[in-house]
């Protein structure tokens, strides 16, 4: 029987020896290597935190003391060694369990993850109310992976030390967010600090000085005050977390098990906020992810012999990619901003070719669009590649920064729509209604790769303010071979003459397609510009007595909603349905079952014509 077969709950790391704790991270790592190879995910990260989440649950007592994700894709390990073993072959699958951490998963998960640079100040609220309920435990924030540059982590720091003594946090630096080590000096000295021995005889020469009459507490003061200046020395770039009121650790060897342990049994017992500065190595452990962490960072389906992924091909995402370089070429004007996401965007040939124009600003969104801002109010135009999930961050700043200004930032809007296998948090189901809101902005919608091309080119030439150009994750959909875009604001497919109409935009223009093979007397009207709406649309509705229209996106304040106000207000009497996603979350599965989850498949659309 291996070690993992025994481990089925924190509770049974306790009394494992450090040898059958090495074993037990060699077995962890081939579980997630073999899982991940088969369900897709994000592998790297969490290959590099398996001593790390090892060690935290050997030393801590989660949920008593409670274990915050940051990012929250790197809690893989933490979801195995909290009673998910059995199921982790279910990851991010139907029905299985969430590739983040999920709190209706388990009480281990504290709370529901997705988006970066939150763990800080979650855990300062945690703690500030474990000390006013009189609760025991500490608060553990586990931030790294790229986290550290989103500005919410420094909002954080700011007011983490304000009566939160029970409050640790772990700097998990793989290099995705951090500067270098601090030396070897310093990590000889946070050996000695961690050490059972010295904190045993810290206190005690504490506790004796304190007696000395009159004059032992300010000899305590003055030792305090002579240590703080010989860290800030030592430790050199750490002195920004002292400064802030930490208690630095590091580094330490995020690898090594028992110096993990060491250093995080000190600071539990301590009485002050922690800092530990971890490094670890995405990947680690499995060669491919090791050379190509950003590769493996978030990956479908593999082969674990090659490392290859088993899938490939155009996407909406390369094809993006490949009209930058093209664009950019003869325009000078021309860069690309991104949020960490170069590779997911489609961006890395535009980094490779056009350096200087190309700006990874790291996991900050709301810097991201007001620094592009900047870029377009002198004169360079400016597109910010990001996924629809992450530009709810900046909402403000579009509004504030770009739209309020007139300025022309283009928003290339990626995994807009269902995307699958990632869960609630990432299903780029929002944009549009928000975006709806913004005056001085249109909205684009491609069906296919050509689309998004010619569309990405109106934006940036035809456009006099700020554009956005939302297009799925994966590959372009079946289109008619007699469909052709002609960068009008709309397009009709079949006869106006016909009393039934769908309505649609985006990817699901595709699946309408589809499903007219098997419907009589029907014409789609597909919305190319869905931002602002033109109007002249509704001189096709003469012979119409029905209208479907079928979104991708969340009802309320969506295109739909649009539409059906426009056609009431010019006095268009038809029967009306809207067809999209209701006041919810969607579900965990494939995109293409979200699809018929909402009845926004082949066969729903069929069905909802033919019956409605």
């Amino acid at each position: 029987m291996s070690v993992l077969d025994r481990v089925n709950s924190p509770k049974d790391l306790k009394n494992l020896t450090s040898e059958e704790l090495t074993e037990l991270c060699s077995d962890i790592r081939t579980l997630l290597i073999d899982t991940v190879s088969k369900t897709g995910g994000h592998l790297a990260s969490n290959l590099g935190v398996v001593e790390l989440s090892v060690a935290l649950h050997k030393v801590f007592c989660s949920p008593t003391d409670q274990i915050v994700f940051d990012v929250g894709h790197q809690c893989y390990t933490h979801k195995i060694l909290t009673g998910r073993k059995n199921e982790f072959s279910t990851l991010r699958t139907e029905g299985g369990i969430s590739g983040f951490t999920r709190p209706n998963e388990s009480e281990h998960d504290i709370f529901s993850s997705g988006h970066s640079s939150v763990s800080i100040s979650q855990a300062t609220g945690l703690a500030v109310a474990k000390k006013i309920r009189g609760e025991k435990g500490k608060v553990i924030a586990v931030i790294g992976d790229g986290a550290l540059t989103g500005g919410l982590a420094f909002e954080g720091f700011n007011s983490a030390t304000v009566d939160c003594s029970n409050l640790i946090v772990v700097l998990n630096d793989n290099n995705m967010s951090i500067s270098r080590n601090v030396g070897s000096m310093a990590k000889h000295l946070t050996t000695i600090r961690t050490s059972k021995r010295y904190f045993t005889f810290k206190s005690g020469v504490q506790r004796t000085i304190a007696r000395i009459p009159r004059i032992g507490t300010q000899i305590n003061r003055f030792i305090t005050l002579l240590n703080t200046k010989i860290r800030k020395k030592v430790y050199n770039n750490a002195t920004f977390f002292e400064d802030l009121g930490f208690r630095y650790y590091g580094p330490i060897d995020g690898h090594d098990i028992d110096s993990l342990i060491s250093v995080f049994t000190a600071a539990k017992a301590h009485n002050h906020a922690v800092l530990i500065h971890v490094n670890t190595v995405k990947g680690r452990g499995y060669n491919p992810a090791e050379k190509n962490p950003t590769q493996f960072h978030g990956i479908g389906k593999f082969n674990i012999e090659t490392g290859e992924p088993i899938s490939g091909g155009e996407t909406f995402s390369s094809a993006f990619g490949k009209t930058m370089c093209t664009l950019a070429e003869n325009d000078s004007r021309i860069c690309a901003v991104t949020a960490a996401m170069a590779e997911g965007t489609g961006l890395n040939e535009f980094a490779s070719l056009y350096p200087k124009r190309f700006f990874d600003v790291g996991i900050a969104e709301q810097h991201a669009v007001t620094f592009s801002s900047g870029l377009a109010k002198n004169g360079m135009v400016p597109i910010f590649a990001v996924y629809s999930t992450f530009l709810q961050r900046s909402y403000d700043q579009l509004i504030h920064d770009v739209a309020m200004q007139r300025l022309k930032v283009i928003f290339a809007i990626d995994r807009a729509g269902f995307v699958g296998e990632d869960g609630e948090s990432h299903q780029g189901l929002f944009d549009v209604a928000f975006l709806n809101t913004v005056p001085n902005l249109s909205v684009y919608a491609p069906s296919g790769y050509e689309e998004l091309s010619l569309m990405l080119g109106n934006a940036i030439y035809h456009e006099n303010c700020a554009a956005a150009i939302r297009y799925p994750r994966g590959k372009e959909g079946l289109l008619p071979e007699e469909y052709k875009y002609d960068k009008s604001d709309f397009s009709v497919f079949g006869s106006t003459e016909c009393e039934k109409c769908i309505v649609t935009y985006g990817r699901e223009f595709s699946v309408c397609c589809e499903a007219l093979k098997q419907l009589e007397n029907t014409f789609i009207v597909k919305l190319n510009k869905i931002k602002p709406l033109n109007r002249g649309i509704t001189k096709l509705f003469s012979n119409t007595k029905k209208i479907f229209f079928f979104e991708e996106g969340v009802k309320t304040g969506g295109v739909g909603e649009v539409f059906g106000s426009m056609l009431e207000e010019n006095g268009i009497d038809v029967v009306y349905r809207h067809i999209a996603v209701p006041d919810e979350f969607a579900r965990q599965a494939s995109a293409e079952r979200q699809l018929g989850f909402y009845h926004l498949d082949r066969q729903s659309v069929i069905d909802e014509v033919l019956n409605g």
